[in-house]
C-alpha cells in the first residue's frame, strides 16, 4: 500500500487553503460562507427595520415616541394602545354594529348596481368608521381586480404565445374612431353609454367586414405586445382627466366597479408581458401531444399550461396584487366617501385629520401591510423552481 498523500485530504491542507477553498463539491468555503452571511443578514435588518419601526411605534404613546428612541418592547419602553384606542374612537360608528352592517350595505349596494337599468334604487349609505370602510374597500377592489387582471391577461398572453395574430391597421384605425365617437356622444349628447357603445360595435363590424378586405397593412404579435406594455409606460396622471370625465358620463365615480375596471385596466399589461415570457419559454410539444389526444385549445391552457408556470402565475399575481393594493392615484381622483382605500386613509392620517399624530397613522399603516404580508405568505409557497423540469422528465 502506497504510503502517498494527497493535496486534497483534510489533513494535508494548509490554513489558508482551508479559510478559502471549499471543503466539498456544493460548499462553500467558510470566509466566503461568512460573507454571504453577512451580506445577507445585513440585507434583511435594512429591509426590515423600516417595518418593525412602523409597527413598535404603533404601540407607542406621545411621551414615549418624544422621550426616544426606543427599540425593544418591554425592555425599552411599555407598549400600550393608545394610537389604536384614537383610531377607533374617531368617528361614532366605530361599534361591533356598525362593522356588521358592512356587510349588508355591500350586498344591497350591489344589488341596486345590478338592477339600476331596470329598477331605480337608491344606495345605502354607509354609516361606519372610516378605517374600516377603506380596510374592506381595499380587500373587495383588491382582490376581485387581480382576479379579473390575472384571469385575462393569463389567456392573453397565451394567445400571443401560441397563436400568429394579424390584424388589418385599418380595422383598428376605425375601431379607435369609433370608440372616440361613443365617447363624445355619451358625454356631449347625453346618450346612455351601453346604446352607443351597442351601435358602435354594429357599425364596427359592418364597416370591417364591407371596407376590411381592402386593407393591406398589417400588424404582429410583437406589435400588439410592444402596444400592449407601452400603455403601462404611459403615466398615469395623463390619462386621470380623461379617466375622469369617462366615468363621470357612466356613474362610475366613487364606486367600486370603477376602481376595479381602472386597476385592471393599469395593471394588464403587467401581466400580459410578464406572463407571455413564461407561456413562450415551455415547450410547445406538451401541447402538441395533447391536441393529438384531443384536448381542446382551453383544456389545453388550464390542465397543461397553467400548472406548468404556477410559479410565474403565483408571481406575478403578488406582483399585481400589491400594485393594486398600494394605488393611490386613480383612487383619490375618482372616490370621495364610499369607495375610498386604505392609501386614501393613510394619506389622509399623514396630512394630519382631526389633528391625527403620526404614531396613529403606523397602526393604520399596519393595518394596511397585514393582508399583503398574508397574501406574500400564501403564495410563496407556489413558487417553487423545478417544476417545469419535472413535467418534462414525466
Amino acid at each position: 500500500m502506497s504510503d502517498t498523500s494527497f493535496k486534497f485530504e483534510k489533513s494535508n491542507r494548509g490554513l489558508m487553503e482551508r479559510l478559502f477553498e471549499a471543503p466539498a463539491i456544493g460548499k462553500m468555503s467558510p470566509v466566503a460562507k461568512i460573507v454571504a452571511y453577512s451580506i445577507l443578514i445585513f440585507w434583511s435588518v435594512y429591509v426590515i427595520f423600516p417595518i418593525y419601526w412602523v409597527v413598535i411605534t404603533a404601540f407607542k404613546d406621545a411621551t414615549t415616541v418624544n422621550g426616544g428612541p426606543f427599540y425593544i418592547p418591554f425592555v425599552d419602553f411599555q407598549p400600550n394602545l393608545d394610537a389604536w384606542r384614537t383610531m377607533l374612537s374617531a368617528d361614532p360608528f366605530c361599534d361591533g354594529y356598525a362593522i356588521f352592517r358592512q356587510f349588508g350595505l355591500l350586498a344591497y349596494n350591489a344589488f341596486a348596481f345590478v338592477v339600476s337599468p331596470v329598477v331605480r334604487l337608491a344606495p345605502m349609505e354607509p354609516q361606519i368608521c372610516k378605517v374600516y370602510l377603506a380596510f374592506t374597500n381595499s380587500v373587495v377592489i383588491g382582490l376581485v381586480s387581480t382576479l379579473l387582471c390575472v384571469t385575462i391577461g393569463s389567456m392573453a398572453a397565451y394567445a400571443l404565445a401560441r397563436i400568429e395574430y394579424k390584424p388589418k391597421f385599418g380595422n383598428i384605425v376605425m375601431f379607435v374612431i369609433l370608440t372616440l365617437m361613443v365617447i363624445l356622444v355619451t358625454s356631449y349628447v347625453g346618450i346612455r353609454w351601453y346604446v352607443t357603445s351597442a351601435i358602435a360595435l354594429a357599425l364596427f363590424f359592418l364597416l370591417a367586414r364591407s371596407f376590411g378586405k381592402r386593407f393591406t397593412a398589417k400588424l404582429g404579435n410583437n406589435d400588439i405586445l410592444f402596444w400592449i406594455i407601452s400603455q403601462r409606460i404611459l403615466p398615469p396622471i395623463v390619462v386621470i382627466i380623461p379617466v375622469y370625465m369617462m366615468f363621470q358620463a357612466v356613474s362610475l365615480l366613487d364606486t367600486h366597479l370603477g376602481l376595479i375596471i381602472i386597476y385592471a385596466v393599469a395593471n394588464l399589461p403587467i401581466v400580459v408581458w410578464l406572463m407571455h415570457d413564461f407561456f413562450a419559454g415551455l415547450p410547445i410539444e406538451l401541447e402538441e401531444s395533447a391536441q393529438l389526444d384531443g384536448a381542446t385549445r382551453f383544456g389545453i391552457f388550464w390542465d397543461i399550461v397553467l400548472p406548468l408556470t404556477r410559479p410565474g402565475l403565483a408571481a406575478v399575481t403578488l406582483l399585481t396584487l400589491i400594485l393594486n393594493w398600494n394605488e393611490y392615484l386613480f383612487a383619490v381622483f375618482l372616490t370621495t366617501s364610499k369607495a375610498i382605500t386604505m392609501p386614501i386613509m393613510v394619506a389622509a392620517k399623514n396630512a394630519g385629520e382631526r389633528g391625527t399624530l403620526w404614531w396613529e397613522m403606523c397602526a393604520v399603516i399596519v393595518v394596511m401591510i397585514i393582508p399583503v404580508i398574508l397574501a406574500a405568505i400564501v403564495l410563496q409557497r407556489f413558487i417553487a423552481k423545478g417544476v417545469l423540469l419535472g413535467a418534462v422528465k414525466g
